[in-house]
């Protein structure tokens, strides 16, 4: 398995009360669409959260926080969290809060 069950599970349920949600298998992981746009991503023993980039600097201060990099380069605005660092519902919400705040604004990734 290349993501975490039980992880994915949790972002299920809460996104489970919105409209407009759509799961897809990208890279090996569970990537979570909300409104078209890539929000959250249950992957091995993390979350990816597509964040605002303007908070992206103090997120990754955060505990267990760190910039997503692909082919060397840093994605301003895309963290992961590490899942030993989501095992409060308090922790959980706050990094999927951030998630959905910028989807609101965010363009499709």
């Amino acid at each position: 398995m290349a993501y975490s069950e039980k992880l994915a599970d949790k972002i299920r349920q809460a996104l489970a009360a919105l409209p407009h949600v759509e799961e897809k298998k990208m890279f090996g992981r569970i990537t979570f669409m909300v409104n078209g746009k890539m929000c959250l991503t249950a992957g091995p023993g993390q979350m990816m959260c597509r964040i605002d980039p303007a908070i992206h600097a103090e997120a990754v201060k955060k505990d267990g926080c760190r910039t997503v990099i692909m082919k060397g380069r840093e994605y301003k605005g895309f963290v992961y969290v590490n899942e030993d660092h989501l095992s409060t519902k308090k922790d959980f919400n706050y990094w999927v809060a951030l998630a959905l705040e910028f989807n609101k604004k965010g363009k499709p990734a």
